[in-house]
């Protein structure tokens, strides 16, 4: 892709091109290539081709542009640069259709395209069984604090949740609305730096569910392995908001995953839900019909407007993660990130430290404090010159954080280690 050209001028080529999309023979909008998406049946990636032209995204560059910062927040979170460029290509004219996905119906041909294309790639990535159902939401993974024990139990049903940071508390004091939840473990007395050994956990037999948060992006705690529910009939229910399609996982062994895509697969605005079938239709009575998963099931995530454009950019975020050889290939780059910010971290002789026991680091966001406290605002002072920003650990933490997704590339990580060294051999 051209780059010599002004920056608006990607929006405006060909305005008046004239391309079809075909669907098929079938123009059932809740088939694509003959496969109905309400049925459950396990999906391959699919493409949607134009007549005339087809748009592909670039190859990922291994470093950023000139005119680009490496961004190290933890949500919204930094994007894939060759996915914000296929989009800038597409915004003003979305394959030949005359507008931008932002100004279609979602009950047209062309955004029912998208989503459900959106929904086989990610059935692809992932290996969702066809048991489950994927669901594109609003309201945050915040939402499903409440939307989950109103869905999956009775007001009376008891609940058990293992904290390990701060969300999976928020998730508690939340479900303790809708449900008799429970505490089972907490790492709040020791900052939230482990994960427990599953085997001495006192779980409620009678748990309806059990609950986690899969990563948590304020203190960099990541499970490694899951704990599986003391209860036979019971079920394991993750947040998966930041490290969601960070990594290979085994969908059967959930009830539900949800995540908030911002951080790693899309912008802001679009809540993903991936829940067993069986386990829908039998909601609170008082569940506000937006709360409701059969609604959503019901409806295929088209119930009201749902959040276009931010489905549309997730589906570009998936096409790319199977480009790049599917999960297994992005987990292999992400250890890789990791390990060479922990090494800089552990080999600094205490100039740098970070508090989380090693063996449950998080891939995704590294906290981590310096020796000397009084020299950090100098550290992201001097980083964001560099053009590093959003360093600045979480406002309840302090300190610092590298959130490190997948679309952060190994350049900027590589980047951020070789200022970490001067920095300290200045200030040592």
């Amino acid at each position: 892709m051209a780059t010599a050209t002004s920056p608006n001028s990607l929006l405006l080529q060909n305005p008046n091109r004239s391309t079809t999309i075909h669907f098929g023979k079938n123009r059932n909008p809740s088939r694509v290539n003959g496969v109905n998406l309400s049925s459950g049946r396990r999906y391959k990636p699919i493409s949607i081709t134009c007549s005339t032209t087809q748009v592909e995204c670039p190859p990922t560059s291994a470093a950023q542009s000139v005119d680009r910062v490496f961004n190290f927040a933890a949500g919204p979170a930094t994007l894939p640069e060759n996915v914000l460029r296929r989009a800038q290509s597409e915004l003003y004219n979305w394959h030949g259709s005359g507008m931008s996905v932002m100004e279609m119906s979602h009950r047209g041909k062309e955004f029912l395209s998208i989503i459900q294309k959106a929904e086989s790639d990610l059935r692809a990535l992932l290996d969702i069984p066809e048991e489950y159902a994927v669901l594109f939401l609003q309201g945050g993974a915040t939402s499903q604090f409440a939307a989950i024990p109103l869905n999956l139990c009775k007001r009376d049903d008891p609940v058990d949740f293992l904290v390990t940071g701060s969300w999976g508390d928020k998730a508690f004091k939340e479900a303790q609305k809708f449900c008799k939840s429970s505490v089972i473990w907490s790492g709040k007395s020791e900052k939230y730096t482990k994960i427990p050994s599953f085997d001495g956990l006192d779980q409620n037999p009678d748990a309806k569910y059990l609950h986690i948060c899969a990563n948590e992006t304020i203190h960099g705690v990541e499970f490694k392995n899951y704990p599986t529910p003391k209860n036979k009939d019971a079920l394991l229910i993750a947040d998966m908001s930041s490290n969601f399609c960070s990594k290979p996982v085994d969908v059967s062994k959930f009830g539900l995953i949800y995540a908030g895509a911002q951080k790693n697969v899309g912008p802001s605005g679009v809540t993903i839900v991936i829940v067993r079938k069986d386990l829908v239709g039998n909601a609170q009575e008082i569940t506000p019909v937006m709360f409701d998963y059969k609604i959503h099931v019901d409806n295929n995530s088209l119930y009201n407007t749902p959040p276009c454009y931010g489905i549309y950019m997730c589906g570009l975020v998936f096409e790319d993660l199977l480009a790049q050889g599917g999960l297994k290939e992005v987990e292999k780059k992400n250890i890789k990130k990791a390990q060479i910010l922990y090494d800089v971290i552990d080999e600094s002789n205490g100039f740098y430290r970070c508090p989380v026991e090693k063996s449950v680091r998080s891939l995704m966001n590294v906290p981590f404090t310096l020796e000397k406290s009084d020299l950090e605002a100098e550290f992201i002072k001097e980083a964001a010159k560099e053009k590093m920003i959003q360093l600045k650990g979480h406002r309840s933490v302090g300190g610092m954080r590298a959130s490190i997704y997948n679309a952060m590339p190994l350049a900027g990580v590589e980047k951020l280690v070789a200022f970490m060294k001067d920095f300290q051999a200045r200030h040592a």
